[in-house]
């Protein structure tokens, strides 16, 4: 990191931080069950921060990487394999041409990582119900698995993009990753997921080395009794959330680098997604069946970026560029949510 980089990205965590705190120390220091409303808002206000950032790379992108003459924007351009040419322009000409690319990575990389986040919603939707969780404790509990996350997520897109510029085979590798599980979600779409609370690896992990408490005791995550420190179920339930956000991560952190390079890109939007995803929950837990067909359109969209990564070199011969990966997407989960409405599932039609 340079200077320019370490200052961009720093505010950019005080920022994210900031609103973390104000969302658990205002508006709920105490626990209690997420209305619609109150989902709504927050979803629409994470949203608002998302394409807010998305204008701000658009009119002052060169700030993330402190490009200050043509030069080196020439580096950054190559360093990251951004898919555009700027012989023969000004800088300022060059500079407006790197930022609308730049802004159209961020946010296709963004309306990935947010859709497939809603997969991981399906996940922890299974997670609070096996683990009996009071709907009250939801918040707190995302609260603490999403801040969590966003340490992991800096370590593993910082480490792929480490990875990716070392070793340009990775991207490969990635892609195949994507095109295995993209046709695995695809075959096993229709199957039901459970959890097996008792065999679970963080619980037998937690139960290996810490001192469980037996009950929920409210929303607690420590308790001290006759001495002894013992860490209560909602804190494991915590970390079951921080471990599925890992296995989340290796799928859609290389979806979005077959977008983009920038690996400020990669976490600018993979935050913004993952942190909406905690009002997304709320605001999805009861519309889920009149999408079921999301889950075909998030199969098809991995399978898609698998293919785009193994083939990246021959689709750019052939002028394939970012706007055409934001089309792809636009389309694919457009028409899941247009099948899920024309084609209601036998259940969604019973209850209504």
């Amino acid at each position: 990191m340079n200077l320019s980089e370490l200052l961009f990205f720093g505010i950019f965590l005080i920022f994210i931080f900031t609103i973390l705190i104000i969302d658990l120390g205002l508006f709920n220091r105490k626990s209690h069950v997420i209305s619609f409303k109150e989902s709504l808002f927050w979803t629409t206000l994470w949203v608002s921060f998302a394409l807010g950032f998305y204008f701000l790379i658009l009119t002052n992108g060169q700030l993330i990487h402190g490009i200050s003459d043509l030069d080196h924007l020439q580096q950054i351009i190559q360093k990251f394999q951004h898919p555009i040419q700027i012989s023969g322009l000004s800088f300022d000409e060059a500079l407006r041409v790197y930022q609308q690319n730049l802004g159209l990575e961020y946010i296709t990389g963004y309306l990935i990582e947010y859709a497939l986040s809603v997969d991981n919603v399906f996940v922890m939707i299974m997670i609070f119900m096996a683990f009996g969780i009071e709907k009250q404790y939801y918040h707190r509990v995302l609260f603490w698995g999403i801040l969590g996350a966003v340490m992991m997520r800096f370590i593993f897109i910082f480490a792929a993009s480490a990875l990716i510029q070392q070793f340009a085979w990775t991207l490969y590798l990635f892609g195949i990753l994507l095109v295995y599980t993209g046709v695995k979600m695809f075959i096993n779409r229709n199957k039901e997921d459970k959890i097996d609370t008792a065999h679970h690896p963080v619980v037998r992990f937690a139960s290996r080395y810490f001192s469980v408490a037996s009950t929920y005791k409210g929303q607690k995550f420590t308790i001290r009794k006759d001495g002894k420190r013992f860490i209560t179920p909602l804190l494991i339930v915590v970390l079951v959330i921080e471990f599925t956000d890992v296995i989340f991560a290796v799928d859609s952190v290389p979806a979005i680098f077959s977008i983009t390079k920038d690996p400020y890109i990669v976490f600018f939007s993979n935050i913004f997604a993952i942190i909406g995803l905690r009002s997304l929950f709320f605001l999805l837990t009861n519309a889920m069946s009149y999408f079921h067909y999301l889950k075909h359109g998030l199969a098809i969209l991995l399978t898609f970026i698998g293919v785009k990564l193994l083939a990246h070199h021959w689709l750019e011969s052939f002028g394939f560029e970012t706007q055409h990966s934001l089309y792809a997407v636009l389309f694919i989960l457009g028409m899941s949510m247009v099948a899920s409405m024309v084609f209601p599932s036998k259940t969604t039609s019973a209850d209504k």
